[in-house]
């Protein structure tokens, strides 16, 4: 093993302890800025253009869609916060630190990715070893990674495939195991990328629970999705990409909410919003069935529905 790799691997482990994670994990930094993009530009080694004068700021406990359509730049702004790409002009921070001074190794610790593609992320001979390779790299003691091991089986439906090759497994099935190799080290930033692809209503739903307590937790979730409908009823910050170029950054509401803005994405808006076009509301989109139900009955009745969080 070469002089390169030994030091990422020391920098994988050392990484555990490191004061430059450890910050992250205290309520009260909750308004640090923990990913900073600052006039970047990404060129392909072809010199295609990936991104052009790119400039954002994430917080610690946001919750942040990527949206766009197919070649918009949205894999690769994500896989410059893990450091798996180095901007061409520009600088990207991670927890303070540029990019360009740790490697991706350091910084998978804090910033847990899980790819578009599974095949690319997997290459153990079991479930079980490939739930328990990073978690022994980046030096979790036995009992605790037996125990988020049993905990990434149970939770996502894995344990009947635990000593089955992972490129055995059906697609929906790689990528909810992706999902639980990341999630077992308990990283400050989680990014998915197309984390619904083939997977079913239930799964769907579970993942968007599984977010939801992240964020309670404190932690910083970004999604890279088409999929308008799993994202609209979490409501998360959204950033609508074309061309390489940011052209909308805002709430759910303010851009999934207005046709102009994603016609120059080329996205189409949730059903809800359409919905809701068609009845004549405006200003405010119900984010769910229920939301959209209670506003129906209280116009046609003249009755307010108690909140759910009310019953």
């Amino acid at each position: 093993m070469g002089e390169d790799s030994t030091t990422a691997e020391h920098e994988v482990k050392s990484s555990a302890s490191t004061t430059i994670f450890s910050t992250f994990g205290k309520k009260d930094t909750k308004e640090i800025e923990i990913v900073k993009f600052d006039s970047v530009d990404y060129s392909h080694p072809s010199g295609v253009a990936a991104l052009v004068n790119v400039s954002l700021s994430i917080t610690r406990g946001e919750f942040v869609a990527v949206l766009g359509t197919n070649g918009a730049g949205k894999s690769t702004l994500v896989r410059h916060i893990n450091g798996l790409l180095k901007p061409t002009h520009g600088t990207v921070s991670v927890f303070g630190e540029s990019t360009r001074e740790r490697t991706s190794a350091f910084l998978s610790r804090g910033v847990g990715m899980v790819f578009q593609n599974a095949n690319n992320q997997l290459f153990a001979q079991t479930v079980r070893q490939e739930l328990e390779f990073a978690l022994k790299n980046f030096g979790f003691d036995r009992q605790t990674i037996q125990d988020r091991v049993e905990w990434a089986l149970n939770t996502f439906s894995l344990k009947e495939y635990v000593d089955k090759p992972p490129m055995e497994l059906s697609g929906g099935e790689k990528k909810r195991l992706c999902i639980a190799l990341v999630l077992a080290w308990d990283p400050e930033i989680l990014i998915l990328d197309e984390p619904t692809v083939g997977q079913d209503y239930e799964q769907k739903a579970l993942l968007g629970q599984i977010i939801m307590k992240l964020l309670g937790e404190g932690k910083t979730v970004m999604v890279v999705t088409h999929d308008v409908e799993f994202i609209w009823p979490l409501q998360p910050r959204v950033i609508l990409m074309s061309q390489g170029r940011i052209i909308a950054d805002g709430s759910s509401q303010e851009i999934l909410g207005n046709p102009a803005v994603l016609s120059k994405g080329d996205v189409l808006p949730p059903q809800l919003v359409e919905l809701s076009r068609l009845l004549g509301w405006k200003n405010y989109y119900p984010k769910d069935v229920f939301e959209a139900e209670s506003r129906i009955i209280e116009q046609r009745y003249n009755i307010r529905v108690p909140d759910r969080k009310e019953t």
